[in-house]
């Protein structure tokens, strides 16, 4: 007698089913061929990465940093951690393989991140980003490339109902003044704090401004803005993106309190958010980097770059029903039991081999024309091709649409049907 032990999934994880792994597929390969259209190269790098690299590139006072990564020592004792996002490993990979020193870059990354933190729609322990990390180009005309593609991604998307909230964080001399100042305004309201923003005031005072607890945004709505503390130089900086933004048409709105959750961030940030996903409304967000790279032992090098949430768009599609699910199947092949199964096997060769792109599934075992065809109808066929004893003597075979029940079944050539198979997988 065998034991069953039944194992479930980790919290926070998830299981893609052939139902909805389409909807992945297709919103992928959207925003996929979109990036090349506009030039940038795909990298690959690992699941794990040594902890430092987050530590020192994320920030050790961050949410991420000190209580959301997933971390574990090897058997030889090194801390490794499976990584919360793209953008460090992206700056480590493009300095290890010596990417950097001449040619600016434009690339783009897929794949899933891990955060621990309290599952809920939109965000799990495991995630899927698509992003970008352009170096070398200094002036915001790249950060205004990044958001023109990014709106057209919505647009391909079928997307509508989609913010674009921007801000300036200035250079870090920007962005300390403004931190001690900030931690001066707090101090005197330090009796409205909860424990969230106490535990931040001397470490990460700027993350104070976007808590979600409504008695400090009350008092957030009266601190000091970040653009009366940016430089001549970082405010042209952010004023020339804006002039870009709106000579191309695209609708913005300046967020005095987007600061973004992770300290390398300086000059522009911004959101993509949507009010259809509730709380987490945020599918898309980014900025620039400039000092990450010269933090990361590298030459200084100028950044900016942007991070989608895949798992937020596909609930989008879903809830929204914007796309139709387009068969998966162009040809489900039935055979009489007098057709031998090999010859239904070469037979199902040779039409992948002539007919380029045709999806079909072959029948196996045996099996009546009854359950055959309700086999069939089951898959998603738009055609069933019969294989009959007689049809095969003939150099014939039968053809059904199974989408459009008013059209009878017929009898075409077996090079005529590999036409029309052509004409309509084209």
């Amino acid at each position: 007698m065998v034991l069953a032990i039944k194992v479930t999934r980790l919290r926070g994880m998830y299981d893609i089913t052939p139902d909805e792994v389409w909807i992945w597929q297709r919103l992928e390969q959207i925003i996929t061929d979109l990036l090349s259209q506009y030039g940038y190269q795909e990298i690959r790098f690992p699941i794990l990465e040594k902890t430092q690299l987050f530590h020192s590139a994320i920030g050790e006072v961050t949410d991420v940093v000190e209580k959301e990564m997933f971390t574990f020592e090897t058997r030889k004792g090194e801390s490794i951690s499976m990584r919360p996002e793209g953008t460090a490993s992206t700056v480590r990979a493009v300095l290890q393989n010596g990417m950097i020193f001449n040619d600016p870059q434009k690339l783009w990354y897929m794949g899933p991140m891990f955060r621990y933190e309290k599952p809920q729609k939109g965000r799990n322990r495991q995630f899927s980003q698509i992003g970008v990390e352009v170096f070398g180009y200094q002036g915001p005309d790249v950060d205004a490339e990044l958001l023109l593609l990014t709106q057209r991604m919505w647009q391909a998307l079928g997307l509508q109902k989609v913010r674009l909230e921007i801000n300036s964080l200035g250079t870090q001399a920007c962005r300390q003044a403004y931190r001690d100042v900030l931690i001066q305004f707090f101090e005197a309201h330090v009796e409205v704090l909860d424990d969230d923003a106490k535990s931040r005031l001397y470490t990460n005072p700027l993350r104070i401004l976007d808590s979600k607890n409504p008695a400090i945004q009350a008092i957030v709505k009266k601190a000091p803005q970040i653009n009366d503390y940016l430089s001549e130089q970082a405010q042209a900086h952010f004023n020339g993106l804006c002039e870009m933004l709106s000579a191309c048409g695209v609708d913005y709105q300046i967020n005095r309190n987007l600061v973004r959750g992770l300290d390398y961030y300086s000059h522009n940030v911004f959101e993509w958010v949507t009010e259809d996903l509730g709380a987490q409304g945020t599918i898309c967000a980014g900025g620039r980097y400039d000092q990450l790279v010269e933090m990361q032992g590298g030459k200084p090098t100028p950044a900016t770059g942007f991070a989608i949430g895949v798992d937020r768009l596909v609930e989008l599609v879903k809830d929204l029903d914007l796309w139709q699910r387009s068969p998966d199947v162009d040809v489900y092949l039935i055979r009489d039991k007098a057709v031998s199964v090999q010859l239904g096997l070469q037979f199902a060769e040779q039409l992948r081999s002539t007919v380029a792109g045709l999806r079909m599934l072959t029948h196996m075992g045996q099996g009546s024309f009854k359950s055959q065809f309700k086999k069939a109808d089951k898959s998603g066929a738009r055609f069933a091709i019969i294989l009959g004893e007689n049809e095969i003597q003939h150099g014939v075979v039968g053809i059904k649409s199974l989408f459009d029940r008013s059209l009878e079944q017929t009898t075409m050539s077996v090079d005529d049907v590999t036409n029309f198979l052509k004409q309509q997988v084209s």
